[in-house]
């Protein structure tokens, strides 16, 4: 498979899984939903890196030219999870600990001690790490990727989020 359609593949993946259509994601990117559409189908007359790279980032993906030489590896690298949990505690004295970090977003059931967090964490939040820690919740968790961010979508309602992807 090429590039191209790696890339067209892997953006209509993650666009299905967090519930938005081909138009949202124009509007999101600034692009048209027919570039969208071409994208994804792979039949993008010609796609330039930073239409590529916008698309990718309003869906949380990451663009990445891989030299092909094995990268500095961290034994102890810290999980989507816990990143998450210390980013919406990062200005809150009480912290959100990563295990009921994982209780809201499996369950969309929110702790009224924890609604500050959450806000910070869905307002703020790289999307990438949010698809992170949808991914490491269907590994781990073995909840579907389309839960979770149906989850996300839920609560950022519950929260009033202004966040333009949660619509």
């Amino acid at each position: 498979m090429g590039a191209i359609h790696e890339l067209g593949h892997a953006l209509r993946a993650r666009r299905t899984d967090m519930g938005l259509s081909q138009a949202q994601v124009a509007a999101l990117s600034g692009l048209s939903r027919q570039t969208v559409n071409q994208i994804e189908t792979g039949a993008a007359p010609d796609l330039g890196l930073n239409k590529a790279e916008r698309l990718a980032g309003v869906l949380g993906l990451v663009l990445r030219v891989d030299a092909g030489r094995p990268g500095s590896s961290k034994a102890a690298k810290m999980s989507a999870l816990a990143r998450a949990a210390a980013t919406a505690s990062v200005s809150f004295r009480r912290r959100l600990a990563r295990p009921a970090l994982e209780r809201i977003l499996a369950s969309g059931e929110l702790p009224e001690k924890y609604i500050p967090h959450v806000h910070a964490l869905l307002d703020d939040a790289p999307v990438s790490l949010l698809g992170a820690v949808a991914e490491q919740l269907h590994d781990e968790a073995k909840l579907s990727r389309e839960a979770v961010w149906k989850n996300y979508r839920n609560l950022a309602r519950q929260v009033k989020s202004r966040r333009d992807i949660w619509g």
